[in-house]
């Protein structure tokens, strides 16, 4: 499903901007404009992956002009794709058989090699993903 939410940037003393999701009364920050953005994505998805998980009715985003914000303050949408967001972040693990030279296994145990971890490691490479605590962000080429 996908939602487009209004959201409120604020920009605070410190530098950056704070986010405001009115609809689902969300705040996150961001150093500037564009990370803010990306903050609230990444906070929308989240709040409604959860929501789903719990069995929650997801509200409907408001009319951007039925938002009040100040001067000095940004309004504008955000737009969530929750199918896809899910697939990018879900961290369930999946079992995969898979062949190897049977010299290349022994050698491989006997170094203590955990094969999950070196096969999501190449897997990673391979696809250009860098690690990240909380989800996996392409590289850009």
């Amino acid at each position: 499903m996908k939602y487009a939410y209004p959201i409120i940037l604020t920009p605070v003393k410190e530098g950056g901007y704070a986010v405001k999701v009115p609809d689902l009364d969300i705040y996150t920050q961001g150093k500037n404009v564009a990370e803010a953005i990306y903050m609230a994505r990444d906070a929308i998805g989240m709040w409604i992956c959860y929501e789903q998980d719990e069995e929650k009715t997801i509200p409907n985003p408001s009319d951007i002009t039925a938002i009040t914000s100040e001067s000095d303050e940004i309004k504008t949408l955000v737009d969530i794709d929750a199918d896809e967001y899910r697939r990018a972040h879900d961290n369930r693990t999946i079992r995969k058989n898979l062949t190897l030279p049977s010299w290349l296994n022994d050698r491989a145990e006997k170094a203590g090699i955990n094969f999950s971890q070196t096969l999501q490691s190449a897997l990673k490479k391979q696809l250009n993903i860098m690690d990240h605590p909380h989800r996996n962000i392409k590289k850009q080429p």
